[in-house]
């Protein structure tokens, strides 16, 4: 009996060995598609503290935990299920829709930068003073951003795990969904805060904290000024990164072998003169020439929608 026990015990600690195993390979997957999808997690960072300008302090983390479990329901319940039938059953669909998703951050970058070139950038009326009425539209309104963001992330993750098999796509994209979530709303709830810190800082202490309590205040503004920019040429770069290699693997390679070309010419001029620098240039070099093209599919997107009949009504 004893044999057997420990024969049994061996099994089970074989068993523990592969699902240890197994959670690491999750774990690398999922931080890998992760960051891929990583220049849209910057977007949605950087989008998202603009729907509770204005609200009162008091109201902001409330709001920041509904559009952080309205995100949590876009991921799981809604996207990945489709995501997954559709690498499941219709696999060849993932490169079009991921191209349409990016065609979207290309027109959002773009539109944004027409927007301010034409000095129409407008500041709305704060939700506080508004009522709660107006704070449940501007988390409904947060909440539909982050379904389009959302499905992007989650689509390039699923286009890095698509040769997993089911069960570890399914726990892997849960994983992404979760993880970035966290991190993203984690993140912005600290950003609509900073002010608040500083001012309590500053009414606290004179000392140490007091100057840092001014450097928050002062500092946070240029702070989300900063990551409006960001976020801005972070939908361009993800958006013309995804529409070159969805035309490349779609048929037509010129405008991604172009990039290509022109990183390799400038890794190639500098590797021998410093290898850490060659690189970094290069990768600077594909980051700007994808944002350059993602500007220019979101300027023809633009001016094709600038061009369509408006619905009556619309203000």
């Amino acid at each position: 009996m004893a044999g057997g026990l420990f024969a049994l015990l061996d099994d089970v600690a074989a068993l523990a060995r592969m699902a240890a195993a197994s959670i690491d390979d999750v774990g690398a997957a999922a931080g890998r598609a992760t960051t891929k999808a990583a220049g849209v997690v910057v977007d949605d960072t950087a989008v998202t503290p603009q729907f509770v300008h204005g609200v009162t302090a008091d109201r902001e983390l409330p709001m920041i935990k509904r559009i952080t479990i309205g995100s949590l329901r876009n991921k799981l319940l809604i996207i990945l299920p489709v995501a997954l039938l559709l690498s499941q059953f219709l696999p060849g669909l993932l490169t079009p829709i991921l191209m349409v998703g990016g065609g979207y951050l290309c027109y959002e970058g773009a539109e944004k930068i027409w927007v301010r070139l034409r000095g129409h950038d407008h500041h709305p009326v704060p939700v506080g003073a508004e009522g709660e009425d107006a704070e449940k539209a501007m988390t409904s309104a947060a909440i539909r951003t982050d379904l389009i963001l959302s499905a992007e992330i989650m689509v390039i993750a699923l286009n890095e795990v698509t040769d997993e098999p089911f069960l570890s796509r399914l726990l892997i994209l849960v994983v992404v969904a979760i993880a970035i979530t966290i991190a993203v709303y984690g993140v912005v709830a600290i950003i609509v805060k900073l002010d608040d810190i500083g001012l309590a800082l500053t009414q606290r202490s004179t000392g140490f904290l007091g100057r840092v309590g001014h450097a928050l205040l002062v500092g946070t503004p240029r702070l989300l000024a900063v990551i409006s920019v960001v976020g801005v040429a972070a939908m361009l770069w993800v958006g013309g990164h995804i529409e070159l290699v969805g035309l490349d693997e779609l048929g037509w390679h010129a405008p991604y072998d172009f990039v290509h070309d022109v990183e390799h010419h400038v890794h190639h001029a500098l590797e021998d003169v410093a290898g850490w620098l060659a690189a970094t240039l290069g990768w600077l070099t594909n980051t700007l020439l994808s944002a350059a093209f993602g500007l220019l599919v979101g300027a023809l997107l633009v001016a094709v929608v600038s061009v369509l009949p408006k619905r009556s009504g619309a203000h």
